[in-house]
């Protein structure tokens, strides 16, 4: 994938967590699967519906992979065989180049902060 700019949502404690400790390790999904979830601005709203349709106060943290190290992340087939940016180390801050509350357009996506 040539994707640079990738996102994570994060809730409002794994947001604050993420600025407190300058990292973050994962939600409890993350932590469980083994690598952090991540998504290409066109998996957003999908990620969304599918694993947050129930959550509110939302974050959307935009992650540049040239600011990473290229062999801890990799793109998988997940959902529907799309592949997906998988994160196989903390989220560094440094990493994340913008932020933003999680708000949908009139035609059902998502705002994104980058």
């Amino acid at each position: 994938m040539t994707d640079r700019i990738v996102y994570k949502i994060l809730t409002p404690d794994e947001y604050d967590a993420l600025t407190r400790a300058g990292s973050f390790s994962g939600s409890s999904a993350d932590i469980v699967d083994g690598f952090i979830h991540l998504s290409a601005a066109g998996q957003v709203a999908g990620t969304l519906d599918k694993h947050f349709s129930m959550k509110s106060g939302l974050v959307l943290v935009a992650v540049d992979l040239s600011l990473l190290d290229p062999a801890v992340v990799r793109w998988e087939p997940s959902r529907g065989g799309q592949l997906f940016p998988h994160l196989y180390a903390s989220l560094p801050i440094g990493a994340v180049v913008a932020t933003a509350p999680v708000a949908r357009t009139a035609d059902g996506g998502v705002s994104l902060p980058v």
